[in-house]
Parts: structure tokens; sequence; C-alpha cells
């Protein structure tokens, strides 16, 4: 084992508790388990260049395998556990991935999808057997622990929808750092973590924002809390006995949590808690004053994305005297545009630009890759708003219409697409609706075939049409009907006033 690996002097160190089940893993078990499998991934044909996705919770075989993979030069792709087969499928074929890596009870209830995955892609089930899996926990048994003589550094091959509806690969060149070292680009969360941070992870680790603030936290050496699913009371008992130090959260955790009975919320001391960082979706003005007056001054907002386009960041301190602010660049300069890509002065609402950042394309679309793009090479996520005198950026709205439920994106046009399929369906809109628990909700509106099909009965079937083809978090909470839908003569419908007439509901 490499001496310093991690920044842990020892191996014996605790670098992961999983909350459900008390488990614990240390580093120097970690470190084995990444060998092993590395060399395991190498037998299966994997190469520097060669890109592996997997689909696993939130346990000790997703360490396993991310580290496998991040010291072997491949790239890798953590995809939804809430993913169909043909999601799955979709992404593994998208990403060329010649190696699928599952969790065995998914393999073992999703049958179907072996079908789908093409006869080239060796698959593999982690934590037990699966008909036509290799065993990942037997088959690593019979390789060394030892460090591998050429480690090479991998690389993270994150997906994210885009306005097809299909998701994109986010790619960027392979990483020249020592495997083990930590990634330049999470300095700013590397601000937050140490030896003695005790992190509580929240969320999927599949994400973009979790996934990353667990590699900082391991690269730094100190000790991942990690939660299965999101539970209000059980993260404030798991703050309280682990002396949590650091969590991450997203504004409808918030919520949950403000919404405990008072006696809940005061049974656990939270007084560890240094710094809670969140983001992926903006925080309401009232959730978060009653956070910062509950939990004090510890709250640090990130505005950022899956691209890396750039940050942003804010202190409780300074939200307080700028409320509804996500802060100022913690990176490159932010440039507003207009529709001419003319830049505009302080206080002037246009496109959101970063300069000098976003080193990524769209795997296999150019055209989005340059959608993003300025004149001047700057990249955008998509968001409107401006900055205030003194560079503090405000959101206030998005260019498209992407659905944040949960802190999770929701693309309309991928709803759409499986909505407008059902024999019932002459049309129809996707959109966000403010939602208390989640931040939005996905809403449907429907021009039905036969005007007298409409009514509740088939709103119900038409949600279940979409439960069969979408993760459910994609799916219509609740569809409208309307006799006919705002499109233009050209065939563009016009969304806006429709979402709007909901809104003012």
């Amino acid at each position: 084992m490499h001496p310093s690996l991690f920044g842990k002097t020892s191996p014996d160190d605790v670098c992961a508790i999983f909350a459900d089940d008390g488990s614990s893993l240390t580093y120097g078990e970690l470190e084995r388990h990444a060998n092993r499998g590395a060399r395991l991934l190498m037998s299966q044909g994997l190469r520097p260049g060669d890109t592996l996705v997997f689909c696993l919770e939130n346990d000790a075989s997703f360490l396993a395998v991310c580290l496998a993979a991040q010291r072997i030069g491949v790239y890798f792709t953590p995809v939804s556990t809430r993913a169909t087969a043909q999601e799955l499928a979709y992404i593994v074929s998208d990403s060329g991935a010649s190696v699928f890596a599952m969790a065995a009870a998914k393999a073992v209830a999703m049958p179907g999808l072996h079908g789908l995955l093409e006869p080239r892609v060796r698959r593999i089930a982690c934590g037990g057997d699966a008909p036509g899996y290799l065993d990942w926990d037997k088959a690593a048994e019979g390789f060394d622990d030892d460090e591998l003589p050429e480690p090479a550094c991998g690389e993270v091959l994150l997906y994210s929808s885009g306005t097809t509806g299909k998701p994109k690969g986010i790619k960027r060149p392979p990483m020249t750092r020592a495997y083990d070292s930590a990634d330049p680009r999470l300095v700013s969360l590397m601000k937050t973590c140490s030896r003695d941070t005790v992190f509580l992870s929240t969320s999927p680790l599949y994400h973009s924002a979790p996934f990353r603030y667990a590699c900082a936290v391991l690269a730094t050496g100190g000790t991942l809390i990690v939660m299965k699913r999101f539970e209000p009371e059980q993260a404030l008992a798991l703050i309280e006995r682990f002396r949590c130090t650091a969590s991450l959260w997203v504004p409808t955790m918030f919520s949950r949590m403000l919404r405990l009975p008072d006696e809940v919320k005061g049974r656990y001391q939270l007084s560890s808690m240094a710094v809670a960082v969140h983001g992926a979706a903006p925080c309401p003005v009232y959730v978060k004053e009653a956070m910062i007056a509950w939990w004090g001054p510890v709250l640090y907002e990130v505005y950022a994305g899956t691209e890396g386009v750039g940050t942003c960041g804010i202190t409780s301190a300074e939200w307080l005297l700028r409320k509804g602010s996500v802060g100022r660049s913690t990176q490159a300069p932010i440039r507003i545009l207009d529709d001419a890509w003319r830049e505009l002065p302080a206080g002037q609402v246009g496109m959101i630009f970063f300069e000098g950042t976003g080193n990524f394309s769209y795997h296999g679309d150019a055209a989005k890759t340059e959608k993003v793009t300025s004149p001047q090479g700057w990249r955008t996520y998509g968001d409107l708003g401006y900055v205030d005198a003194e560079g503090y950026l405000y959101l206030t709205g998005r260019k498209s219409f992407t659905i944040i439920t949960g802190g999770v994106n929701v693309y309309p046009q991928e709803v759409e697409d499986v909505l407008g399929a059902h024999p019932a369906v002459a049309d129809c809109a996707v959109f966000g609706i403010p939602d208390d628990d989640l931040g939005e909700q996905v809403k449907a509106v429907v021009q039905t075939a036969v005007p007298h099909d409409a009514g509740p009965e088939l709103g119900q079937e038409l949600i279940a049409w979409c439960r069969s083809k979408l993760s459910a978090i994609k799916c219509p909470r609740t569809i409208d009907f309307d006799p006919a839908l705002p499109r233009e003569p050209n065939g563009k419908l016009y969304k806006l006033p429709l979402q709007q007439r909901y809104l003012s509901r």
C-alpha cells in the first residue's frame, strides 16, 4: 500500500461507514479491494481510454469499483440505480463501454436488460450472483491486492441530458496526475476537507456533486458517513452520533427536516456541523432563513453543474446580506451576455457564461457542445441571471425548461417523447410547477386524439405508461387535459404561457 494514500498514515483508519447496516470500511480494506478490482477489470479487457459503466447502490462496492477504475486509466460512468433497462442499455451503448457492472439484486430483478446489451459487453455483478454476470466478489479473490506496478489515473464520464432528451456524456481529456492524488478541479471542495473531516453523504453517489465530494473526502483522508437514502430524522441522528463536521444537501432535504416536529428537531445535538453545503437547485429564501436560524451560519451554497463550466459559492454571512444570491465565482470570471453575444453590465439580465473553464465536450454531440459555447469561447449551463456591482450572481430563470425535482434534473423532451408515443395522445407538454417538498414537480398537459377520452382514468393510464418506460422521478405527478395546445404554425410549442397558466393557479 502506498504509505501516503489518500492522506492517511494508517490503513486501519476508517474511510467510510454505511449508515443503514452500520458496516464500515478502512482505507487499507478499500485499497486492497480496489487493487484486486483493478486487476479483475483488466482481465476483462479494459485498457487505458476504455469505458466502464456501473450501476451500484451507496455501499462498499460502489467505492471499490470506482477506485479500481480510477487507477487503470479508464473512463468510468456511474449510472442512476433508478434507471430502466432501456436507459441503462442506451448509456452503455452510447459511451462505447466494454464492461458493465451492476448490483446483483438489480441485475436479477431486471432480466430483460441482458438482451438489450450488445454481446461484446462484459457483465459483472457486485454483491452476489446473477445469471449471465461474472461475480465480482468471487472473481476478485483470485487477484493480488498489492499496489499496481504502473497505475494510471482514470477519469469520470458523467451523463447529463440535453434538449433532445437523450443523456449525453460529459467527456474530458484523460488525467495525467497521480491516481491517488487530489483532483485539482476540486480545489474549492478541498477547502472543507481534511483528515479530521467526518462527512455526511446524504445523496446517491452516482450524482455529480455527491460523487465529487466523496472523492474529495477520500483524497484528504477524511471519513464518509454514507446514507443509502435520505431520511430526515436519521440524518439528524447521524450528525449527532458521528459528530459530523461537513455535509451535502439539496433544498428539498432542508424542507423535509424543517417539517419535523419541534420535539424531534430539538432531540439531536448538531453543534459539530461546521459546513453544510447545498446546491443542485435554487433554495427558497424562507427555507434558507429557517435553516440558518436553526443550525447557525454554517450553510454554504454552491452553484455549479455536471459539466464543470464554472462554480459560484456563498457563505451564510454573505447570503444574509444578499438574500437570493448564489455567490461569486470561485474560478473564472462570470460573463453575462445578451442574445447578440454582447456582454452586459452589472444589474442586467442575460445568459450566464464562465470564462476560461469547461474543458469538456459532449460525447458524440459536437452540436450540443457548440450550443453552450459563446463566440468568445466561454461556456454556459443555460441559465439566465445577473451580477451585482460586487460580482455576486443572481439567477432569474432557466433558458430551457429543465425541471429540478428533489435536486434531480428532469428534461421535458424525454418525457414528452414517451407520452407522445401513447396512442391516445395527440400532443403534450411537460414542464415544472412548484412543489413544497421537491422544489418542482413534473406536470404534463395532454391533448387527446379522441376528445372524449380525456379524464382521470386516462391520466392514471398515462402516468403508468411513463413509469413503465422512465425512472419514477421523471414521470408526471399529475396530468391535465387541454383540447388544443398552443402551437405556432411552424410547429413550435408555445410552452411558456401554458406553464404560466398553471403557475398562477
